[in-house]
């Protein structure tokens, strides 16, 4: 089961988020899919994510199957927070690392990629980052990081140092975005939906 936590100023209509989805519908698993859009603000996005998280990870458990969060930049940045508080896998695609230093300078309006709504994103936004760095990951096999060395907006090595010992993919140039994600969707994959108790070990 895969909860996919899109990036900022991004949407399910991302193309990582429909490569996966698509993935998933093809597997004859789209009910264990779930990528939704998250609010500007960090607080109302996590409260979302939580809720969503909590509610698939028992149903999965129900059912003998796991949750893995799949997080893009800033949702990669969240998904870490709630691996840590689930216990459950999170695969990492570039993601922010330091989102209060990294999101300070977004403050303002933007536009949304994909949908082209306005949104204000404040300075009282970027405190409300604060309360979900994690500092170091424990039980590393439980991530995964693909991250591009060629990533015009953040730096990959902060990301390779943040998740020591976890299975990394580190892309030879690449761009954020990760536009030939079709490439390593199925390793992505993989790791999402590998069975087994792997993501309690290490």
């Amino acid at each position: 089961m895969i909860l996919y936590l899109h990036g900022f100023r991004s949407s399910p209509a991302s193309h990582k988020a429909r490569l996966m989805a698509e993935a998933m519908r093809a597997r004859g698993r789209q009910r264990e899919w779930a990528c939704p859009q998250l609010p500007a603000s960090p607080r109302e996005a996590m409260e979302l994510a939580e809720s969503l998280a909590r509610g698939m990870q028992a149903h999965a458990r129900a059912a003998g199957a796991e949750l893995t969060l799949v997080g893009s930049s800033l949702g990669g940045y969240y998904a870490t927070w709630l691996a840590e508080q689930l216990g459950c896998r999170a695969a990492l695609l570039n993601p922010v690392v330091h989102a209060e230093r990294d999101l300070s300078t977004q403050v303002g309006e933007h536009l949304s990629f994909h949908d082209g709504q306005p949104f204000s994103f404040t300075a009282a936004h970027v405190a409300e980052l604060a309360p979900y760095a994690v500092a170091r990951i424990s039980r590393p096999a439980r991530y995964y990081l693909l991250a591009a060395t060629g990533d015009e907006v953040l730096d990959w090595r902060e990301m390779r140092d943040h998740y020591p010992g976890a299975r990394q993919h580190i892309i030879d140039g690449g761009d954020h975005g990760i536009g030939d994600f079709a490439r390593y969707l199925p390793e992505v994959l993989e790791f999402a939906l590998a069975a087994g108790n792997d993501a309690f070990s290490g």
